[in-house]
C-alpha cells in the first residue's frame, strides 16, 4: 500500500469566539483560490454554538463547558480527518497554516512554530488579548499531539513593516519605543491579499495612492503607495483607529483616566469595556452588526448617532491618510461590510464628495467590481478579501523552500 501524499493545507484563523478552517490543494499550481473545503465554528464561548461547512447551513454542537475552545478545534480536526479519508483518499495534510494577529517588531515573515517560537510569541498576547491566545492555543495542541506535522505561523502585523518609522512612533517617552511600544497595524493578511489582487484587476493604475478600507466587525484603514503599506489606522492594539462593531477606536487618554480615576472603574473593568461594549453596540446599545442597526435607524435615535459616528470616523481617517498620500487615486472597500454594505459604502462615498468621489448607485447596490460613476475623479472599488488562502500560499512557500533546501 503507497504512503499518502502530504500535499493538503490547512489553514486555521482562531479568533475569540469562532475558528475558521479552510483546506487548500498544494498539490495544484498555482495554489487555488477557493480551499477545497472549509467551515467555521462560531459562538464558542456563548450558550448556543454553532458548527457550519462548505455550502450547508449552520446546525447547533455542544461543546464542553469548561473548554469550550478545545473542544471546538477537536471538533475540527475529527471533520478534517473524516473529510480527507472520504474525498481525498491517499492524500494527507502536509502544513496547518495559522493567522496569528501579532508578530511584535521581531516576527515580519511566515515562520515554522516550534515551542521557543510560541514562547515568543505568547509575550504579545497583551497587545492582541482576543486573537492571539487562541491561536496559540491551537499551536500548542498540535505540537504536543502532532509535533512531526509542520505548523507555519503568519502575521497581521506583517504587512506593514513596510511603515516609515514617523508612522510607527508614539508621542511617548523614547524609551517607550526602545521598549517595543509603538504603532504595529493589523488586518495585513488582507491587505497582503488586496495587495495582490488589486495588482491583477487593475494593473498599473492600482500602485499609485491607494487607499483599502477593511471594514469587518474589527475595522481598519491602509494607505499604500505601489501598494506597499505606508500608513495605517489601527496601531499599537487592535482598538486604534475606526470605531468597530465592539471596540471604540481612536479615543482620547483623558476618557481612560476619567473613568479610572474619577468613576473608579478597575483596569479589568476599562479593559473589557474597550473590547467589547464600545463601538455601534456600545452607542446604539443594540447591536454592533450594521445588518440589525440600519432597519431600526429611523425609530431610534441612538441607532442614528452609531451608524452617523460610524461613517464619520471612517470618512475622517480616510481624509487623514489623503493628507499622507498626497491625494487619492483609488478607494477599495473589503471585508464583511465593506463587501457586502452598499447602503454604508455609500454614505462613506458621500462624506468624501470633496475629493471627486462619486459613485454608480445601481453598480453599488449589486456590489460591482467598480462602482465609481464615470465622473469620479477616485476609482472606487470593491473586491472581497481572502485572508485564509494567502495563509496558506506562505505556507505553500515555505514548505516549497524547505524542500529545496533538502535536496541541495
Amino acid at each position: 500500500m503507497s504512503a499518502a501524499k502530504n500535499d493538503l493545507i490547512l489553514v486555521l484563523n482562531c479568533g475569540s469566539s469562532s475558528i475558521k478552517f479552510a483546506l487548500y490543494d498544494a498539490a495544484a499550481q498555482p495554489l487555488p483560490r477557493r480551499p477545497a473545503w472549509g467551515g467555521k465554528v462560531d459562538g464558542i464561548t456563548g450558550a448556543h454554538p454553532q458548527w457550519s461547512e462548505s455550502s450547508q447551513a449552520p446546525q447547533p454542537l455542544a461543546l464542553d463547558a469548561k473548554a469550550p475552545y478545545h473542544a471546538a478545534l477537536e471538533h475540527i480536526r475529527a471533520r478534517v480527518r473524516a473529510f480527507v479519508a472520504q474525498h481525498c483518499a491517499g492524500h494527507g495534510i502536509a502544513a496547518i497554516a495559522h493567522r496569528v494577529v501579532h508578530g511584535g517588531s521581531k516576527y515580519f515573515a511566515p515562520v515554522r512554530m516550534d515551542a521557543a517560537v510560541l514562547a515568543d510569541l505568547r509575550s504579545y498576547i497583551p497587545l492582541a488579548p482576543l486573537h492571539q491566545p487562541f491561536a496559540l492555543e491551537a499551536i500548542a495542541v498540535l505540537l504536543e499531539s502532532r509535533p512531526e506535522l509542520p505548523q507555519v505561523a503568519v502575521f497581521d502585523t506583517a504587512f506593514h513593516h513596510t511603515l516609515p518609522e514617523v508612522e510607527k512612533m508614539l508621542p511617548l517617552p523614547y524609551s517607550a519605543w526602545e521598549r517595543g511600544v509603538r504603532r504595529y497595524g493589523f488586518h495585513g493578511l488582507s491587505y497582503e491579499y488586496m495587495a495582490l489582487a488589486l495588482a491583477e484587476r487593475y494593473g498599473a493604475a492600482a500602485r499609485g495612492r491607494t487607499i483599502v478600507a477593511h471594514l469587518g466587525s474589527g475595522a481598519s484603514l491602509c494607505a499604500m503607495q505601489d501598494l506597499r503599506s505606508v500608513a495605517t489606522t489601527m496601531g499599537f492594539s487592535a482598538l486604534d483607529g475606526l470605531m468597530m462593531g465592539t471596540r471604540c477606536g481612536a479615543l482620547d487618554p483623558g476618557a481612560l483616566l476619567y473613568l479610572m480615576e474619577i468613576e473608579k472603574r478597575t483596569l479589568e473593568e476599562v479593559g473589557h469595556m474597550l473590547y467589547h461594549e464600545c463601538g455601534l453596540l456600545g452607542l446604539s446599545g443594540v447591536s454592533a452588526d450594521p445588518r440589525e442597526l440600519l432597519p431600526l435607524e429611523a425609530g431610534n435615535a441612538r441607532v442614528q448617532a452609531a451608524l452617523a459616528l460610524y461613517v464619520r470616523r471612517i470618512v475622517r481617517e480616510i481624509g487623514a491618510l489623503c493628507a499622507v498620500l498626497g491625494g487619492l487615486d483609488m478607494l477599495v472597500f473589503t471585508a464583511g461590510i465593506g463587501e457586502h454594505n452598499d447602503t454604508l459604502r455609500a454614505r462613506v462615498c458621500d462624506g468624501l464628495a470633496f475629493l471627486g468621489v462619486a459613485i454608480d448607485a445601481e453598480a453599488n447596490a449589486r456590489h460591482a467590481p467598480c462602482i465609481s460613476s464615470a465622473a469620479s475623479h477616485v476609482r472606487v472599488a470593491v473586491e472581497p478579501t481572502n485572508e485564509e488562502w494567502i495563509a496558506a500560499w506562505h505556507a505553500a512557500r515555505l514548505l516549497q523552500g524547505a524542500r529545496a533546501a533538502q535536496t541541495l
